[in-house]
C-alpha cells in the first residue's frame, strides 16, 4: 500500500510531516476548478476535492489524499488570483471584514472514500493603500486562495480567527489525522526514534 498526496502544495507536505507522514509519491491532479453556475462555496470546495481524489491514478490498495481550500465572502468564491490586479480586488473586498476559509479533505482507497469539510472564520484588518501595495509587492498572493496565506506575510493582516489554523493554511490536521486513522494508516511512524 502506497500513500499518495494528490497535491503540489509544499504547505500540505509540511503539515503532513507534523503528523509523521511522508507520502510515497506526490501526484497533483489536473482538473477543471471552475465553479458551477450558482454553486455555493462549501459545495464547490467539497465537489472539487472529490474530483481531485478521483482523478489521481492509484492502485486499489493505495491511499490517496487530496484537499482544496476556498476563501468565501458570503456566496462569493475567491480562488487563486490570476494576477496582482485580481489579488488587489480580493484583498480590498476582504479588508476590514470577516470571511470563511473552507478546506475540504478527501481520502480514497479503491472505491472507499472518506471526506470532511472544515470551515474557519477569519477577519482581515482594514488595509491601508500602503499595506495593500506592500503586501502585493511580496508576491506571496500568487497561487493562494483569496490572494493571501495566513502563514506568510499576510499573517500581519489577520488579527482574529475562529476555527482551524491548519485548515486555513490548507490541511486541517485534526480532521486529516482522524481520516487517516479511519483508513488504518499509522500516524507518527516517520517520527519514531
Amino acid at each position: 500500500m502506497a500513500f499518495i498526496l494528490g497535491s503540489g502544495s509544499p504547505r500540505r507536505l509540511e503539515l503532513l510531516a507534523q503528523l509523521g507522514v511522508t507520502p510515497d509519491d506526490i501526484r497533483p491532479p489536473d482538473i477543471d476548478e471552475t465553479p458551477l453556475k450558482g454553486e455555493l462555496p462549501r459545495d464547490y470546495c467539497s465537489r472539487v476535492t472529490r474530483e481531485k481524489v478521483q482523478a489521481v491514478a492509484a492502485d486499489s490498495q493505495d491511499l490517496v489524499l487530496c484537499a482544496d481550500t476556498t476563501v468565501a465572502l458570503g456566496r462569493r468564491i475567491m480562488g487563486k488570483p490570476r494576477d496582482a490586479g485580481e489579488a488587489a480586488e480580493f484583498l480590498l473586498a476582504l479588508s476590514g471584514r470577516r470571511h470563511r476559509v473552507i478546506t475540504a479533505i478527501a481520502l480514497r482507497r479503491g472505491e472507499q472514500l472518506w471526506q470532511r469539510d472544515v470551515v474557519s472564520f477569519v477577519k482581515m484588518k482594514r488595509l491601508s493603500d500602503e499595506e495593500l501595495n506592500a503586501y502585493l509587492a511580496t508576491r506571496d498572493w500568487e497561487g493562494k486562495a483569496g490572494g493571501y496565506a495566513i502563514q506568510g506575510p499576510a499573517g500581519a493582516l489577520i488579527p482574529w480567527i475562529s476555527g482551524s489554523f491548519t485548515g486555513i493554511v490548507g490541511l486541517p490536521l485534526a480532521e486529516t489525522a482522524t481520516l487517516l486513522q479511519a483508513a488504518g494508516y499509522p500516524l507518527y511512524k516517520d517520527k519514531a526514534p
